[in-house]
């Protein structure tokens, strides 16, 4: 059986995880057209590529559908209700980095921190009647960095795209998005919250703990040779 490597499928995700593996003497290429979900692996016998979209890699590691998965770590820590479970972490690729951040109107000059976000809710909701709305796709980082900051007086709103829009939509009255630059939150004339990010993300190599490695564990002490990784614990009784 093959050891499978699930990597994201396009865009400039994809492009730097093949630069990331190739400068480690493994090369993964696609294969037919851009259409065509199939690729290559040159450099370690026994390993397939699974080209799918970054969202799903989190899925299909969980399930042991794939052996190791390139995808951001947001996308894992929102997506698996308990990761370290599921998943392990074997090395943080360094690229694709973008801060979970929280975000109000430039307008809010009294709002620079959770600590006023979390008044400011409080007074929200005596005036309005219904809590501060906060429109996000990250539900479960959010819920869990609000409750360990003791915010309480706010409803998540789902929001799938454009969420930085739903302000000036009046659907929400303040994000939390993901960003890398920043841009998009000031051309919408929105200022981050003072303080470290709900969480910085990056590409990130997982391995899944519920996948058979009954017959690639030497496959994967191979790999983990020519990447220069160490066997992730737990693993290496397999081999």
């Amino acid at each position: 059986m093959s050891l499978k490597l699930g990597v994201p499928s396009k865009g400039r995700l994809m492009e730097q995880t093949f630069d990331w593996f190739a400068d480690r003497g493994l090369r993964l290429a696609r294969t037919g057209s851009a259409r065509e979900y199939a690729g290559t692996v040159n450099g370690v016998d026994g390993v397939e590529l699974v080209l799918l979209s970054a969202s799903e890699i989190p899925r299909e590691l969980a399930a042991g559908r794939i052996h190791l998965g390139v995808t951001g770590s947001d996308l894992v820590r929102e997506t698996l209700p308990d990761w370290p479970a599921s998943v392990t972490e074997l090395a943080q690729m360094g690229f694709g980095h973008a801060d979970l951040i929280l975000a109000v109107p430039v307008t809010w000059v009294d709002v620079e921190t959770l600590d006023d976000l979390d008044a400011a809710a409080a007074a929200f909701r005596a005036r309005h009647g219904f809590r501060l709305r906060i429109a996000t796709k990250y539900h479960r980082l959010v819920r869990e960095h609000l409750r360990a900051q003791g915010v309480a007086d706010y409803q998540l709103v789902d929001s799938q795209g454009a969420t930085e829009g739903t302000i000036r939509n009046l659907t929400a009255e303040a994000v939390a998005d993901i960003t890398s630059t920043g841009e998009t939150l000031r051309a919408n004339h929105l200022k981050i919250l003072q303080g470290s990010p709900i969480h910085q993300s990056q590409a990130t190599l997982f391995a899944a703990r519920g996948a058979d490695w009954s017959s690639t564990g030497q496959t994967l002490q191979r790999l983990s040779d020519r990447l220069g990784l160490p066997m992730p614990t737990g693993f290496s009784a397999q081999v």
